[in-house]
């Protein structure tokens, strides 16, 4: 009784998102819209996320018909956690802007304005981390809060040597 509930509320679900992603199914991004632990697939396209969904639920059926308890409870979490993503992705599409594909300049603009993005929160966890080591005590935590802190430099290093490619492509395409 709670499986055929769940399996109705599940796809009740799954075809309300798919009316409201039918407008943005086929744009494409530059790069792959989730990650790689909650999609398998490597489209930028919604409309395939939502394909490897339907048949996350085809799969849950499938197991719920043969009562194979574990698989059940990974695909229901699975599916929920595909459902939220492609929700908020869709509620979010009107913010990425500069995540859509146009001309080179434009295109490469936009990458930098995103790579400043990542500058700026690289320092501010940078900073935050500081600030923690600062005032703990802890012989261990200081330790992993200053491991912490030489990773976020490492990555604050490679992201302003992309942002002087990005620079530098900008540069010769402006020349």
């Amino acid at each position: 009784m709670k499986t055929d509930l769940l399996l109705h509320t599940l796809e009740q679900q799954l075809a309300q998102l798919e009316a409201r992603v039918g407008p943005l199914a086929h744009f494409a991004t530059l790069g792959p819209r989730f990650d790689r632990q909650l999609f398998q697939t490597r489209s930028p396209l919604l409309q395939d996320c939502l394909e490897e969904t339907r048949h996350h639920l085809t799969a849950l059926k499938q197991a719920i018909e043969k009562q194979q308890l574990p698989q059940i409870v990974w695909l229901t979490e699975r599916l929920a956690a595909q459902v939220e993503a492609i929700s908020r992705e869709t509620a979010a599409w009107s913010l990425r802007s500069w995540d859509s594909g146009s001309p080179s300049l434009i295109r490469w603009q936009r990458k930098r304005l995103q790579h400043q993005e990542y500058e700026r929160r690289l320092l501010e966890m940078t900073q935050e981390r500081q600030r923690q080591l600062a005032q703990t005590q802890d012989f261990t935590e200081q330790q992993r809060l200053t491991r912490e802190v030489e990773a976020f430099n490492g990555r604050l290093t490679r992201c302003r040597k992309a942002l002087q490619g990005i620079d530098a492509v900008i540069a010769r395409m402006t020349r």
